[in-house]
């Protein structure tokens, strides 16, 4: 079941986030109709990467995008990256994940805020459900949100 995927979380018909899935996860992923992936996790630690996700995603036959980002040192050419990468797939059904969805929580907040229009307690709702930011994603989060 998708609910069993670490901090799923169903945002609208076109859109999910998660925690990292496993390989039998991101075939249900499919078979629920997503066509894209976007994973903001770093692919260097085993404990939160699959051998090959591009491979097993684009096997499953969904569009893989790569957009790393340092948990411990976030950028504001990160945040662009994502942007763009959200934009050019917002009509595809898409799934979005990192390690545990902090990382995803925190970019959807900024991009419905700063592109959606949304006020900063409405875009960042998913967020607050899912962790409490330490010091280097709330200056991230308020240096992007002054920008």
């Amino acid at each position: 079941m998708l609910s069993d995927i670490c901090h799923y979380q169903a945002i609208s018909p076109l859109l999910a986030s998660s925690g990292q899935p496993d390989e039998r996860q991101l075939a249900e992923i499919a078979a629920h109709g997503y066509s894209t992936v976007i994973n903001l996790g770093l692919h260097d630690d085993p404990r939160y990467v699959l051998p090959d996700e591009r491979r097993t995603v684009e096997a499953l036959g969904m569009a893989y995008l790569h957009v790393p980002v340092q948990f411990t040192a976030p950028t504001r050419e990160d945040l662009a990256r994502f942007c763009t990468a959200m934009a050019a797939h917002q009509t595809a059904k898409t799934w979005v994940h990192c390690a545990a969805n902090k990382r995803v929580s925190v970019f959807l907040g900024l991009y419905w805020h700063l592109y959606g229009g949304q006020t900063v307690a409405d875009a960042f709702a998913l967020q607050r459900g899912i962790w409490e930011p330490d010091a280097v994603w709330e200056r991230f989060i308020a240096e992007c949100l002054v920008a």
